[in-house]
């Protein structure tokens, strides 16, 4: 199920289904939706968007009841989440799917996101969007990623960057696959359980926070990836960003991981994660990784109409 490109003179919905707006978060998030406005937008923000009902976020049913509502608001054209956090998982059991597939739209965001993008994927096949984060936009010292969202969403381009990208083969070959994944913690988080994704022949994208996963805890979130058979299960690997003061790469620790038991191409780009470089990723959209070439991963159908 594919989106509606996004087009001037839309309406952007923004909510936080993650970490509360709060102190400095307000005036940033201000800022972003007048930078948006002047680029010929509009602009709604969410009925709990300043919500901090808990103390450390809205409620997961304040949270899922703005999700639900700027799906059934005709005049929202796409939903951009403000910020990531630790638990937009909660609103997994309160969002309405039937509802989201019955009025697809662009919805996008990043690091805590991922729960929510790659979970309406799987419960309607609706194409998601991994992408820089609303509040981003006012917080970035460059406007890279905000462009990168216009380029996708607005024009459809399907380009994953340029040389500069930084792409580099870890493990030879090709594969095709429908794109999957985003934060490597958050991932982990929906392998097994009653909110787990089918990870069949998909392309896996991963990133990681250095600052809060130390290699010893990645190696423990893809350990239980494999020993609950995600690895048998994919068609490749495609690595982001991840930096560490004792300077152990994702990759080392991936290989680390599966050894000679798999032989599926794995390659790494420094165009997404947590940093300010990030392009913007569909879920569910099917690509193609070939390690031979300069750029390694190309979208091979459209993930906007």
């Amino acid at each position: 199920m594919i989106p509606k490109r996004l087009k001037k003179g839309d309406t952007i919905g923004v909510l936080a289904p993650s970490n509360p707006i709060i102190g400095d978060n307000i005036e940033e998030i201000k800022k972003a939706k007048k930078k948006v406005e002047q680029d010929g937008f509009k602009v709604k923000f969410s009925e709990n968007l300043f919500s901090n009902t808990n103390g450390y976020s809205s409620t997961a049913k304040e949270k899922a009841e703005d999700m639900n509502k700027m799906f059934a608001d005709p005049e929202i054209n796409m939903i951009w989440c403000a910020k990531g956090g630790e638990n937009s998982n909660t609103t997994f059991e309160y969002l309405d799917y039937e509802l989201i597939a019955k009025n697809p739209k662009i919805i996008c965001g990043f690091s805590d996101i991922t729960s929510i993008t790659n979970m309406i994927y799987e419960k309607t096949g609706l194409i998601t969007f991994n992408s820089t984060n609303f509040k981003s936009i006012a917080t970035d010292q460059t406007d890279y990623s905000y462009q990168e969202v216009l380029k996708r969403l607005q024009d459809g381009e399907l380009e994953f960057g340029k040389e500069e990208s930084g792409y580099q083969t870890i493990r030879e070959g090709k594969a095709e696959g429908k794109l999957i994944g985003g934060n490597l913690n958050l991932t982990r988080g929906m392998v097994a359980g009653k909110y787990q994704l089918d990870f069949t022949n998909k392309i896996l994208f991963l990133e990681e926070l250095g600052f809060e996963t130390p290699p010893g805890l990645a190696s423990n979130f893809l350990y239980f990836m494999k020993q609950n058979g995600v690895f048998d299960k994919i068609r490749g690997i495609w690595l982001g960003n991840y930096h560490h003061e004792s300077g152990v790469s994702l990759e080392k620790i991936l290989l680390d991981t599966i050894g000679e038991e798999y032989h599926f191409p794995i390659i790494k780009s420094n165009n997404f994660g947590h940093i300010e470089t990030k392009t913007v990723i569909p879920i569910g959209t099917k690509a193609r990784m070939d390690t031979s070439q300069k750029i390694k991963v190309e979208l091979i159908e459209k993930c906007v109409e």
